[in-house]
């Protein structure tokens, strides 16, 4: 009888770490796998039951989140040599326009960035510029160092993959000068008083306290949706599909097409001057 006990969960986390997944990878996959421990209470893992499993998903969850949990069980199933019980993902046909309810416009960004420079937050003022001048995760901002603001580009090196990231003139002039300012002689430019570099938690948390004084929906305020308005600034510009996931290191296309999908409002005003209703 096949169960998941503690034991397995750390195990297969060991695993994770061994093959270099995202500390937010790991941490999510090894959530799920709890979470299915929990709900099968000492019951035996079968088909069946993860079939069952997934309904119940569903009862709680949006479809996507049920797909990222399954995915998550589905990797451990395979770590453990039970390919057979593999659960299919549902499938969810991809939405040709997003909700502004979590689309960060430009103006807001700028609200962001002046609230920012009013408190007087250059890190912060600084760190969400280049977040969003770059279109890098926030766990790569350890790249961004000061050799690199001097050469103008950084080599981000993450999940076995490297790619070549550009920084602007006036965002290398910002960095330098900032570095200086700090007494930065060399490595990441955004870090602790400690010197290690900056903790996403520490960064989302920061961002949500500006959200307050740009007077904004703090839900749609995370370091992730600056990367999302690059990728829309960009693509506004270069209407290059894949010249953009390039530069955003996706390895599938499908995946850039989310960060440029259209506005729920921009998508109503294109029906609109469809004018087919007579």
């Amino acid at each position: 009888m096949e169960l998941v006990t503690n034991q397995d969960v750390a195990d297969f986390e060991r695993d994770l770490r061994r093959r270099e997944k995202a500390r937010a990878t790991v941490k999510k996959y090894t959530a799920a796998l709890r979470e299915l421990s929990a709900w099968l209470a000492g019951t035996a893992l079968d088909k069946g039951r993860l079939l069952e499993y997934r309904e119940h998903l569903l009862t709680q969850r949006k479809p996507q989140t049920v797909n990222g949990k399954l995915s998550a069980i589905n990797a451990y199933l395979r770590f453990a040599g039970l390919e057979g019980l593999n659960v299919c993902l549902l499938k969810v046909q991809r939405s040709a326009f997003v909700a502004e309810s979590r689309e960060l416009t430009r103006e807001e960004y700028e609200r962001l960035i002046e609230a920012a420079k009013r408190r007087e937050d250059e890190r912060m003022y600084l760190l969400m510029t280049t977040l969003c001048a770059t279109g890098i995760r926030v766990s790569e901002l350890a790249f961004i160092t000061l050799e690199a603001a001097r050469q103008g580009q950084t080599d981000i090196r993450m999940k076995g993959k490297c790619r070549p990231v550009m920084l602007s003139p006036e965002l290398r002039r910002k960095l330098l000068k900032y570095a200086k300012k700090r007494g930065i002689m060399s490595g990441p430019i955004f870090r602790t008083r400690s010197g290690r570099p900056i903790d996403r938690s520490n960064i989302c948390h920061a961002m949500k306290k500006l959200s307050k004084q740009a007077e904004m929906e703090s839900s749609k305020v995370f370091p992730h949706n600056l990367r999302h308005l690059f990728a829309r600034v960009f693509y506004s510009v270069e209407k290059n599909l894949p010249h953009l996931a390039d530069v955003l290191g996706h390895s599938r296309i499908e995946t850039t097409r989310i960060y440029v999908a259209t506005s729920a409002s921009a998508h109503a005003k294109i029906l609109n001057k469809m004018k087919l209703i007579l």
